[in-house]
């Protein structure tokens, strides 16, 4: 019996995948300005992967994402996967902020359905852009029933990360994210799978925010940390801010003049202890934070700790749900 194509839905949001420059050149392009329709006629073969569907969403560069944009795309890909002629979605997106989408997606997204996210680091208008292939293998990941219920997977340079834990480390090469322990979920090879372990942490349809209401109505900001910064700074950010996030050295450490500012601080900003390292974790510290006047952000950065933070807040959580709320994410 002949087997018939999955259908695969490709909603575009624009950035380096679809961006345009000097024909051959990959270091000035503008992003988002070419529709995922031209790359996919660069990729004639991606056809016999999977009956395709194109849904434009938006065509930003993706330093442009708003809060409106997370919430509307989340939205919009619920929409498609209740689909019962879709089998699987294909996101594209800038890679400079697509840790934080993804991140986003994983922790909202009521799913079950294979959802990819994929991006460039050359534009499609460069010689020998990634573009292409990253589509071409998110596709047939997107086909694959295996990566049903892994949550929101990146398809980047022939690897497959969770939307949970890749992070983007250069900006030059195309190989340009990475992950630390577990590593990657898996490897692609042309348009095959080879998985090798499924995400940890709650995602999709098991997470409680897959279940909550929007839109946000909080704002956190993140405080980095540095020899020598800013008390007055944080001060501010404590006094205008519902959340802020440490980015903290080491494992969310701080000069004693910022230890001063949070151990007096009494309002009602949150606040959470990240450290700005790739690697390693933030804890709670009896040195650093006697008080446990913050909450450590463990494993995540500063940036998806916020994005949690966020969350947490516009969902109304208090602190000991939010200090959970990293442990469990």
């Amino acid at each position: 019996m002949i087997q018939s194509k999955k259908t695969i839905a490709i909603v575009a949001t624009g950035g380096t995948i679809a961006g345009s420059g000097r024909i051959g050149e990959s270091a000035q392009y503008q992003a988002g300005t070419l529709s995922v329709v031209s790359i996919l006629e660069t990729i004639p073969q991606i056809n016999n992967l999977a009956e395709l569907q194109v849904h434009p969403f938006c065509s930003k560069d993706s330093n442009d994402i708003t809060h409106d944009d997370l919430i509307q795309l989340k939205n919009f890909v619920e929409e498609i996967e209740r689909d019962p002629n879709v089998d699987g979605i294909v996101i594209t997106h800038g890679t400079d902020t697509l840790e934080e989408t993804a991140f986003f997606l994983n922790l909202t997204l009521n799913v079950h359905k294979p959802v990819i996210m994929t991006g460039a680091m050359r534009p499609a208008t460069a010689t020998s852009a990634d573009g292409p292939m990253n589509l071409y293998q998110s596709v047939a990941l997107a086909a694959n029933p295996n990566a049903i219920d892994l949550g929101v997977l990146v398809v980047i340079g022939d690897t497959i990360y969770s939307g949970r834990d890749l992070t983007k480390i250069n900006s030059i090469k195309t190989d340009a994210f990475e992950v630390a322990a577990p590593g990657p979920v898996g490897y692609m090879q042309d348009d095959q799978v080879y998985l090798i372990h499924s995400p940890y942490r709650r995602h999709t349809h098991y997470s409680q925010f897959a279940h909550s209401t929007y839109p946000f109505d909080k704002k956190v900001e993140i405080f980095y940390v540095h020899l020598n910064c800013d008390p007055d700074l944080l001060r501010y950010m404590l006094d205008h801010y519902d959340g802020v996030v440490l980015a903290g050295t080491g494992a969310g450490n701080y000069p004693s003049q910022i230890k001063e500012v949070i151990q007096n601080y009494q309002g009602d900003c949150t606040i959470v202890r990240s450290s700005r390292l790739l690697e390693g974790a933030a804890f709670d510290s009896p040195i650093f934070d006697p008080l446990q006047k913050t909450i450590p952000a463990h494993r995540l950065s500063a940036h998806k700790a916020r994005i949690l933070l966020l969350l947490g807040l516009s969902n109304h959580c208090s602190k000991e749900q939010l200090r959970q709320l990293y442990k469990e994410y």
